[in-house]
């Protein structure tokens, strides 16, 4: 019995030797995951329609209070798309005019803060999280960044920050009053963006998620919404190719979602107790 063991056991040394078996072996193929969030639904601007198609599992983060905004979110659900609320938050820097209606600014109260975020959350239908807009100046204040995160406890939601300052308070205060939490890893596009720069930052978020850190990658609908769409759809087979899926961002967040895969994105967020 001795020897037939030491017999195994020198195979087995030889096949790690010539390359043919390997520890690793197993996790060869697992597949690596990553999210991409879509902000600024609730206009009528370029890449709207294309996303809302379903095709790519992008979550949708409509901001409220837009004329297409309910809308929007309901085309959304119906497609099996993941939608959050694109909550409008004051920067350091830019006009107050950029928030659209009923933004929060740093002049506001903490019961009118609480009321607006309530009546986004109300807006947004099917929203299970938020996520900011801009909001440079308003995630470094704790006071009004404490309002927000109790509003999105109460609605067993969970919160990504953007990551539009990094002084912002989020993770902090998220941990803090056990709200499920993230932060973006990486803008895949800005204002003027191309479909090959978008091509290029959706590569630098492969190489992220086969480093195994299930990064979050951000992109926006709008003036050159379309080219957006066009660079995330034509890396689809490159990430199927490198084993990565991507997924509904509450994927990426420790919830009773992940026990069933099956359309979890339809099913209502629920925070841990």
């Amino acid at each position: 019995m001795q020897t037939y063991f030491k017999l195994i056991f020198l195979l087995s040394a030889s096949l790690l030797c010539l390359g043919l078996a390997s520890p690793d072996d197993s996790n060869k193929g697992a597949m690596k995951r990553a999210a991409i969030i879509i902000d600024d639904f609730g206009g009528d601007v370029k890449g709207v329609d294309d996303f809302l198609t379903g095709e790519i599992p992008v979550t949708v983060a409509v901001m409220p209070f837009l004329e297409h905004s309910t809308k929007q979110a309901e085309i959304a659900q119906a497609a099996g798309l993941e939608v959050i609320v694109h909550m409008p938050l004051e920067p350091k820097k830019g006009k107050i005019s950029w928030l659209g209606p009923s933004g929060i600014t740093s002049n506001l109260s903490v019961g009118e803060v609480k009321s607006r975020v309530r009546k986004a959350f109300d807006d947004i239908p099917y929203a299970v999280g938020l996520n900011n807009h801009m909001g440079s100046k308003i995630v470094e204040n704790e006071k009004i960044m404490r309002a927000i995160l109790e509003v999105v406890k109460e609605k067993n939601a969970f919160i990504i920050d953007s990551g539009t300052s990094p002084h912002s308070l989020i993770p902090q205060l998220a941990e803090e009053l056990e709200v499920p939490y993230a932060t973006r890893s990486i803008f895949l596009d800005n204002t003027h963006s191309s479909r090959k720069e978008v091509i290029k930052n959706m590569r630098k978020l492969a190489k992220k998620a086969k480093q195994g850190s299930e990064p979050i990658g951000i992109g926006h609908v709008g003036v050159r919404g379309d080219e957006t769409y066009a660079g995330i759809r034509s890396m689809l087979d490159e990430f199927q190719a490198e084993s990565i899926q991507l997924v509904p961002v509450s994927q990426l967040l420790p919830s009773p979602i992940e026990e069933d895969h099956n359309k979890f994105w339809q099913q209502p967020f629920q925070a841990k107790e």
